[in-house]
């Protein structure tokens, strides 16, 4: 697997000039080359990891992916997005941070399109089948070797890409749990194939979540948005129970421009509720039961995120009432079982056991901490102060 660096050029907003010696490169991402058997031909992808990623101490960390396609379209704007939705830059963490992987185009009609499309001339389309097993067989797999991933993946797609992750999202197997499928071009699906498709359709597919995204279309706006609410309308009625989708119309936005809001809102739509802040929290029983009613609808196992417990845990802990600080220990521990391998969990906790006087199981967790992260200067520091 090649390698090289995706840089982007910094100009400082607010000088009128700035000397070469004065432009920085901030790298967005990198660039990867991968044979594929499947489709006979090289495939370039881009990733963008998180900032978390390479941080001291945070080995232990896995991420959801994020795989787009039309890669060099829209890695700018969601790696953006994904980054500042994620990160805590003023204080907004709506969505766990993840790895985002932008599959470059060779034939994207031929790889788009799941069915031959049948027209005068001759054409190469009906290879998504073909294009899907790359991505499942061959490319997941070495993303899961090179990156520290979590089994949650993300399938964005727009146009002929939306296409293919609404086809994905209803095959009966899939290593994709979640779809974002901006404007697609069902127009490739006559009324007939559609219903075949939505006859076909397994239970499986109700456990995955699926975001759609219609544009203004203009004169053509009917048929288009028409298409989309059958789709949407068609797989409700068939759901059992709770219908993890949601269909959204965008009356200023044309098909070219919609993309951006699109994966906002869809991302946003994914993971509701998982940007819930530490204000919002009465107990640690609500806290659970808010991330298990995300897990649920999700079909994967959430925990709550570490920072926001360790936020929670602390302001107990400062506490002036002797029954907030007991609280505090309940949320340090949720972590350490959360989050096992977190030297700073470990650490945490024994600061919660030294604030209420209990020296041993202090000293306890600060060593644990330290065997998980022998640099921890603040835990070797603190059992010295303790023994």
């Amino acid at each position: 697997m090649s390698k090289k660096i995706i840089v982007v050029l910094f100009l400082f907003f607010g000088f009128s000039q700035v000397k070469s010696q004065d432009v920085e490169q901030i790298a967005i991402g990198s660039t990867h080359h991968i044979h594929s058997n499947i489709l006979n031909e090289d495939r370039e992808y881009w990733v963008s990891l998180p900032d978390s990623y390479s941080e001291d101490g945070t080995a232990y960390k896995k991420y959801p992916v994020l795989f787009i396609l039309d890669g060099s379209a829209h890695f700018r704007h969601i790696t953006g997005m994904v980054n500042y939705m994620s990160s805590g830059a003023s204080g907004n963490r709506k969505i766990p941070e993840m790895i985002v992987v932008a599959i470059q185009n060779v034939d994207r009609r031929r790889d788009f399109t799941p069915d031959k499309i049948i027209t005068v001339r001759e054409n190469n389309s009906g290879g998504g089948e073909r294009f899907l097993s790359f991505l499942e067989e061959e490319l997941i797999p070495v993303i899961d070797q090179n990156f520290r991933t979590e089994p949650y993946r993300i399938l964005f797609g727009h146009s002929l890409g939306g296409l293919l992750a609404t086809h994905a999202y209803m095959k009966e197997n899939t290593l994709f749990n979640s779809f974002i499928a901006v404007d697609p071009s069902f127009g490739t699906w006559d009324a007939e194939t559609m219903d075949k498709k939505l006859e076909a359709v397994s239970k499986k597919s109700f456990d995955r979540y699926i975001y759609l995204a219609t544009a203004n279309w203009g004169k053509r706006n009917f048929t288009n948005r028409d298409r989309h609410v059958r789709f949407y309308e068609a797989m409700h009625s068939k759901s059992e129970g709770e219908f993890r989708a949601k269909l959204e119309y965008f009356e200023n936005e044309n098909h070219g421009s919609v993309p951006p809001i699109a994966f906002h809102n869809g991302i946003s739509a994914i993971f509701e509720g998982y940007g819930i802040t530490y204000r919002e929290v009465e107990s640690i029983e609500q806290l659970n039961e808010h991330f298990q009613t995300i897990s649920n609808r999700l079909s994967y196992d959430f925990s709550p995120p570490e920072y926001l417990v360790n936020q929670l845990a602390y302001q107990m802990m400062q506490s002036k009432n002797e029954a907030d600080k007991a609280k505090a220990l309940d949320f340090f521990i949720l972590n350490t079982e959360n989050y096992p391998n977190s030297f700073n969990a470990f650490d945490s906790l024994g600061e919660g056991y030294e604030s209420i006087g209990e020296n041993e199981k202090a000293i306890e967790n600060y060593t644990k901490s330290l065997e998980l992260n022998p640099d921890n200067e603040h835990a070797r520091m603190k059992i010295e102060t303790l023994i």
